[in-house]
């Protein structure tokens, strides 16, 4: 393995930017103290459908989820497939949280930390969907080696992925866009589910709109939606 391949985020391990915004107000501690050690994530041990939902349901990760929008929706509109959210910032968890506790979604659970600790440890080919939507995009070029979407996170993507499984993946920041591209191109594990020139600029039905990509509509950023299936 040469010095570039370990620049990436499977060995710096390092989360970077801030874990916590503004204070919590007492609701959402309790929420934190109370909610999310039923339905946390172990954090030993294999992750899988039986052991999270005593069953072999269908199973989603999403890494880095915001607020957790998305997630409550595809877990609502999919109540019968598991859903592991991934996030280190405190505040968004909180996000997520609520939406667990206001949609009684029994089929969540939730990570706070580094996906990566999480994604290691499900079985191979256990995963129906992998989401990674408005990643941080770390625009500077010294700092490429943080972006998420690198060749070692892919590689477990791939190799967690159950065959006809699919990548979600999207971002509004161009050098993101770029980097992304250039690096699934170099893919041999995936086919690039696309219909047309420009179908990558609209958002697929079943894909709900995080508050993320709201915000980059506002100011007027374009968004690009990718969806990847695993050969």
């Amino acid at each position: 393995m040469t010095s570039k391949d370990n620049q990436d985020p499977t060995t710096i391990r390092q989360l970077y930017g801030r874990r916590q915004g503004h204070a919590l107000r007492d609701q959402q501690v309790e929420l934190v103290e109370k909610l999310l050690p039923q339905i946390s994530v172990p954090t030993e041990g294999a992750v899988s459908s039986s052991e999270l939902f005593g069953d072999n349901r269908p199973l989603h990760f999403e890494i880095g989820f915001g607020a957790g929008e998305h997630m409550a929706a595809r877990a609502d509109m999919l109540p019968d497939h598991g859903f592991i959210g991934c996030e280190p910032y405190l505040n968004g968890m909180v996000g997520a949280l609520q939406h667990v506790r206001e949609g009684v979604l029994p089929n969540i659970r939730l990570y706070m930390g580094n996906a990566l600790d999480v994604l290691e440890r499900i079985p191979d080919g256990a995963l129906s969907f992998v989401y990674l939507l408005h990643p941080d995009p770390w625009p500077k070029a010294r700092h490429a080696k943080r972006r998420f979407m690198n060749h070692g996170p892919v590689d477990l993507i791939a190799a967690k992925l159950k065959p006809g499984g699919e990548f979600r993946f999207g971002t509004d920041h161009p050098v993101y866009l770029e980097w992304a591209m250039m690096i699934m191109n170099q893919r041999s594990e995936f086919n690039w589910l696309c219909d047309s020139p420009k179908s990558w600029m609209v958002r697929p039905g079943g894909w709900p709109e995080t508050r993320y990509e709201a915000k980059a509509r506002k100011q007027g950023h374009e968004v690009w939606y990718f969806r990847y299936q695993r050969k």
